[in-house]
């Protein structure tokens, strides 16, 4: 059975959202004979790890194994600490440009008086507007559920009046509830989209 150290000692650390991998350095390289690449990119040519190790210390710096599979693996004069901090602050920047787009959830009832129509109305325009997807969920009880029509006519004016800035999707109808997403017209371009569930209840404008 490979343990953690033999499948190229790669540990990789949640760390704020994103992921560091470390490589194995110094002494932690296991093998025996090194490929050795300058700071710069030059080939030092092959040596023993001992050899490679005095190199790295001679300048100042860390030896690092960035090809385990290769015969012989490939090691690399750097600084590992700045190495490290240069590649999180990549992975930050590149988070930065990536808008999270989440499905949140408005509740309405099919007897819905038209101060509380106008609140969801405003939440739901401003969630739109900020990229978000937009769940209309609408519950039937008791004897409301012999009366769909009702909540067939809050979706209809719910639906009139945001269709400058709302596309729907085909309503779901269940046992007990009607639900429809609503997708903002204007996407946000050039941006990574991913979708998670995010309840929004009893929502005030």
């Amino acid at each position: 059975m490979t343990s953690c150290y033999d499948a190229c000692y790669i540990s990789v650390h949640w760390r704020r959202g994103y992921i560091v991998k470390e490589l194995p350095i110094n002494e932690r390289i296991r093998a025996r004979e090194v490929l050795v690449i300058g700071e710069a990119g030059e080939q030092l040519g092959t040596h023993p790890l001992r050899e490679a190790l005095q190199i790295a210390k001679e300048r100042n710096l860390d030896l690092v194994e960035v090809a385990v599979t290769s015969n012989p693996p490939v090691c690399r004069l750097m600084d590992y600490g700045r190495y490290k901090y240069q590649q999180s602050k990549k992975e930050r920047e590149m988070r930065k440009t990536q808008r999270q787009v989440l499905l949140r959830e408005v509740r309405v009832r099919p007897r819905i008086n038209e101060h509380d129509l106008d609140s969801k109305l405003k939440v739901i325009t401003r969630l739109l507007e900020e990229g978000d997807k937009v769940k209309v969920l609408m519950t039937f009880r008791g004897r409301e559920i012999s009366h769909p029509e009702r909540g067939k006519d809050v979706f209809r004016q719910m639906l009139d009046r945001l269709k400058e800035v709302a596309l729907a999707d085909q309503p779901q109808v269940g046992e007990h509830s009607i639900s429809l997403v609503l997708s903002p017209l204007k996407q946000t371009p050039a941006k990574e989209q991913k979708t998670t569930t995010q309840e929004v209840s009893n929502a005030k404008a």
